[in-house]
């Protein structure tokens, strides 16, 4: 059976977006859990369907269902997985490049969670989506560390943990040029590019300026802070290390091609200009590697049921870390 949630909108609550109202309330937990159920029509206020940007007012009745879970219909894939950490809990993986995380177009049965389902019947269903186990993503092309959810109450557990940033994720990545700062924070709101579907892009005012804080005028996007350091540089690209203060969706490759420096071998991302710093060996090597550089090299997280810290840390693979080596010794 689908299970409901009521929520009665109180005073405080007026006037916020329906999408955001949700992503504050437990289970959902996350905007982009709300925008999936509002889009499954799986959200009514006051008994009718509504829209994600939504006004709420006082006392609105807003109700939601939870699907059926649909775990039968995913195939499982079997394939060796790099499991760094495993219990009746949690699992840590090392994904390699080029495994998509979860089933989509072009890619149903091919993934890291048709992988896990032939490797176990135990992953969360709690919202009922294609994604079992699923608590956050990284692209096809990067690869390292993710932590997968055996049950439901890991699942909310750990995505709390992001929720509040409480997370840490440590990225490595080569960018082409060298940044002018060693280190720095990148603030800004990243949403959908006003041009092209399959990129994002930080939104910017009326003067084409990043804006770097949230208003409530600002009805699109979501706030992305990345931090970056340079661990070794040269004039045509540079080895930085990159920490994600939250999650969205292309965040660090869209901050550094904003910054200048887009990543290595990021053939969306890149601008004409960038990519002519890159030639030679250096090029050749880059183009056999068939992917960008961008690996999740550190994670950390408090267990859902021990609540002891834990720590996770995985090196490249062995072609991109010899590139590495080689470039940055």
């Amino acid at each position: 059976m689908a299970e409901r949630l009521v929520f009665i909108v109180a005073v405080s609550a007026t006037d916020s977006r329906l999408d955001k109202y949700l992503s504050l309330q437990s289970p959902i937990s996350s905007r982009s859990r709300a925008e999936y159920l509002i889009d499954s029509g799986l959200v009514t206020v006051n008994g009718k369907p509504a829209k994600a940007s939504y006004k709420l007012k006082i006392d609105d009745k807003v109700e939601v269902d939870f699907p059926t879970p649909k775990s039968t219909e995913i195939k499982p894939f079997d394939i060796p997985l790099d499991i760094q950490f495993e219990d009746d809990d949690i699992i840590v993986v090392n994904k390699p490049a080029g495994l998509v995380v979860h089933p989509a177009a072009g890619h149903e049965n091919d993934t890291l969670v048709n992988a896990l389902m032939a490797h176990t019947k135990n992953l969360s269903m709690k919202f009922g989506e294609d994604r079992p186990g699923i608590v956050h993503r990284i692209d096809k092309e990067t690869s390292g560390l993710l932590v997968v959810a055996k049950n439901d109450s890991s699942h909310q557990h750990l995505s709390d943990q992001f929720k509040a940033r409480s997370i840490n994720r440590l990225y490595e990545a080569v960018c082409i040029g060298e940044p002018k700062q060693s280190e720095a924070k990148i603030t800004s709101i990243i949403a959908r590019h006003p041009n092209d579907r399959k990129r994002f892009a930080s939104v910017k005012d009326t003067r084409g300026k990043i804006i770097t804080t949230p208003t409530d005028d600002i009805t699109i996007g979501k706030i992305a802070i990345t931090s970056y350091k340079v661990l070794k540089s040269k004039t045509t690209a540079s080895l930085v290390q990159l920490k994600l203060f939250t999650g969205r969706t292309h965040q660090i490759r869209v901050h550094m091609s904003e910054l200048g420096h887009p990543l290595l071998g990021d053939k969306l991302y890149s601008t004409a200009a960038a990519s002519k710093k890159i030639a030679g060996e250096m090029k050749l090597e880059t183009d056999a590697m068939n992917r960008f550089l961008l690996h999740a090299k550190v994670l950390g997280f408090i267990h859902p049921k021990t609540e002891k810290e834990m720590n996770f840390e995985v090196d490249w693979s062995t072609q991109e870390k010899a590139f590495i080596q080689k470039w940055f010794p």
